[in-house]
């Protein structure tokens, strides 16, 4: 089965409103086959089960995931990890900052996937901030690192004690057994993507996946 996916990035448009950014056709990508399903993410491990286009749009939860053919799934960024499991049927996006890694956010993600036959085999991530760039509180980052191992302790390119949001992100597929893919790009350090915490920039990049209709 075949999966279309976009890390999208400032050239294609702010996606904090997701109808408005794809009444404009993606503003420069394809258009995708149907309605979406995008979230009100709240930084936490809620997943959503979506068998049809556009189901559960607008839910608070942090990821969703599907075995359906033409059902869009949106997740929306600015320092936050977009991330994409893709299975052998089915894909599922996820919105994953400091709290959802703490929360398992992947890791329940992969197994809703896995409920629908869908076992996923391999985490891609997309654009987002990068430990040189960012400074963590010690007593957040013990809590991180309690969940997801000293390979997010990190530091700055100033010296101070960071999360590697990435490391942990490879840490759950690890876990899970499952390959992983990092784009590698940094949200602070590209005038390509918007940063809320390099720049306070209010605009959103996403992540846009769907199976495709045969």
């Amino acid at each position: 089965m075949a999966f279309a996916h976009a890390f999208t990035d400032r050239r294609h448009g702010d996606v904090g409103d997701v109808d408005a950014w794809l009444a404009t056709a993606g503003s420069g990508l394809a258009p995708p086959p149907g309605p979406p399903t995008w979230l009100s993410q709240v930084h936490g491990a809620e997943v959503v089960v979506v068998t049809e286009p556009g189901e559960h749009a607008g839910a608070a939860a942090d990821a969703a995931v599907t075995v359906v053919p033409g059902a869009p799934l949106v997740v929306r960024t600015a320092d936050c990890a977009p991330i994409l499991l893709e299975g052998r049927v089915g894909i599922g996006v996820v919105h994953a900052g400091w709290r959802g890694l703490e929360a398992g956010v992947v890791e329940a993600a992969a197994d809703a996937l896995s409920g629908l036959g869908g076992e996923p085999d391999t985490v891609r991530l997309g654009p987002c901030i990068r430990p040189r760039c960012y400074e963590f509180g010690e007593v957040e980052l013990d809590r991180v690192a309690a969940r997801c191992g000293d390979t997010v302790r990190a530091t700055t390119a100033w010296g101070t004690p960071a999360l590697d949001l990435a490391a942990g992100v490879a840490e759950a597929a690890r876990r899970l057994g499952l390959r992983f893919d990092d784009d590698g790009t940094c949200t602070a350090c590209s005038p390509r993507h918007w940063s809320f915490r390099a720049r306070a920039d209010r605009g959103r990049q996403a992540l846009v996946a769907w199976v495709v209709p045969s």
